[in-house]
């Protein structure tokens, strides 16, 4: 049985450590590889907190502010996740803004470990929601799986023949 705490402290060990492989790697195509696991990662843990962690961690605590933050710290992180997916890794920025997504991360991963969870650890129903995130999990991983994986280096070669055919009357 599934312990919906234990579950969200694995996908932050598995994501913090996605961020270290990226601060250590210079390889492009392996940025580019870490970058889209992470990405991938962050989207599924998102949506499980907040279909089913955070609506189930409202009703056991007082401290409401808390899993309000959470959400806005969700909000920024999607916002960064949706630039770097536009952008692609070959954007000079790519690195930058990934930095950034990961001290963002960081920050809201130490504040629900050591804030949150610790609230919850003898009142949340941990199994039970566990079941139903481990179940939305896989929903999710096989859905957002299929989708396009964040661009590569831009290639000039497509728009050159696009301006090219244009300039010849379109030949």
């Amino acid at each position: 049985m599934a312990n919906a705490i234990e579950m969200l402290r694995d996908d932050h060990r598995q994501v913090k450590e996605l961020f270290h492989q990226f601060e250590r790697t210079e390889e492009e195509d392996r940025k580019k590889h870490i970058a889209a696991e992470t990405l991938h990662e962050l989207e599924v843990h998102a949506r499980l907190e907040e279909e089913i962690f955070y609506p189930a961690a409202r009703q056991e605590i007082d401290d409401k502010q808390l899993i309000i933050e959470a959400l806005e710290e969700h909000h920024v992180a999607k916002i960064l996740l949706s630039e770097l997916k536009r952008i692609g890794s070959g954007d000079e920025r790519f690195d930058a803004k990934y930095k950034v997504l990961a001290e963002n991360v960081k920050h809201h991963i130490q504040e629900e470990e050591s804030k949150l969870f610790p609230m919850l650890e003898d009142s949340l129903a941990t199994d039970e929601v566990g079941q139903e995130m481990e179940a939305r999990k896989e929903q999710l991983q096989e859905k957002l799986s299929n989708r396009p994986q964040p661009r590569g280096r831009k290639s000039r070669g497509r728009s050159s023949k696009k301006r090219r055919g244009r300039a010849s009357g379109g030949r």
